[in-house]
């Protein structure tokens, strides 16, 4: 069975309370419970985490070196930031899937760079909790 981290950045937690009109008005638990059944019609196995700390993420990329075989990851407001999530991620060489549920690309000038996406094979963008699934469906089908 496959083995997929799902990393969640910085305010993520919050979703259902922050920007409702740009995130939506699901929870941040309505979320995990969408990529655990999503997970499991897959036959994949997920860890998820989520943390408003950039070496947090970092710490967790390293600690999926040899134990995964893929990550999702939303790092939010690190996307545009965090050269340490993007080294990481190059580390550990993993199949990696970014992932926003915001369409990224038509909202602030500053958001149209993702260091993160530099080491990623994908980007999902603007769909919501069905991005989520759509990079699980990705890494679930690698060799």
């Amino acid at each position: 069975m496959r083995s997929i981290l799902v990393l969640n950045g910085p305010n993520i937690n919050m979703l259902g309370i922050r920007e409702p009109a740009i995130y939506g008005r699901e929870t941040y638990e309505a979320l995990l419970a969408y990529i655990q059944s999503a997970a499991d019609a897959l036959g994949v196995q997920v860890e998820c985490v989520q943390s408003n700390s950039e070496g947090a993420l970092v710490t967790a990329i390293q600690q999926a070196y040899g134990r995964m075989d893929g990550i999702v990851i939303n790092p939010a407001a690190y996307t545009h930031t965090s050269v340490a999530i993007l080294d990481a991620l190059k580390a550990v060489a993993l199949p990696a899937v970014e992932v926003h549920l915001s369409a990224v690309e038509t909202r602030e000038a500053f958001r149209q760079v993702s260091y993160a996406g530099m080491a990623c094979e994908k980007t999902i963008t603007g769909k919501g909790f069905a991005g989520y699934k759509e990079a699980l469906e990705y890494l679930a089908q690698k060799s």
